[in-house]
């Protein structure tokens, strides 16, 4: 296993992503639809912020007591906003970044996904599981 492959070799590039004015009833669609745990936020190409599905299920508590999906979304998108809710102070890596960096930093186990960024504009997205992925190949 090379000690200096670059993360670009395992990180997702087709990243479905929400700008910071949208409401969080899209982000909770996209996690649906696209079975995502990290939906990065974006203003433009520039990485702002990062929403994970844990994020959502902290406020979302409808979800525990199956409630009307619309209610549920409706409630959020009139009481709180994507600001409030997302992490603004992302980790991130960059295209020079190693997998063996990414491993480093998600080995602490405080985050499951790291935004790749070039100049702020966010390029991919490298999480626990594509460096698991990367590893069944290995051995």
């Amino acid at each position: 296993m090379k000690q200096n492959e670059s993360v670009t070799k395992i990180m997702s590039r087709n990243l479905v992503t929400v700008h910071h004015g949208d409401p969080i009833s899209k982000v909770r669609q996209i996690i649906r639809e696209h079975g995502v745990h990290h939906v990065p936020v974006v203003n433009g190409d520039q990485l702002v912020g990062l929403i994970s599905y844990s994020d959502i299920l902290r406020i979302s508590f409808g979800d525990a007591f199956n409630a009307d999906e619309r209610a549920v979304d409706a409630t959020l998108d009139n009481t709180m906003t994507i600001e409030q809710i997302m992490a603004s102070d992302v980790v991130t890596l960059t295209e020079q970044s190693t997998i063996r960096e990414a491993a480093e930093v998600l080995a602490q186990g405080k985050f499951h996904s790291l935004p790749v960024v070039s100049s702020k504009k966010l390029v991919g997205m490298v999480t626990s599981s594509d460096l698991i992925r990367y590893l069944v190949e290995k051995f």
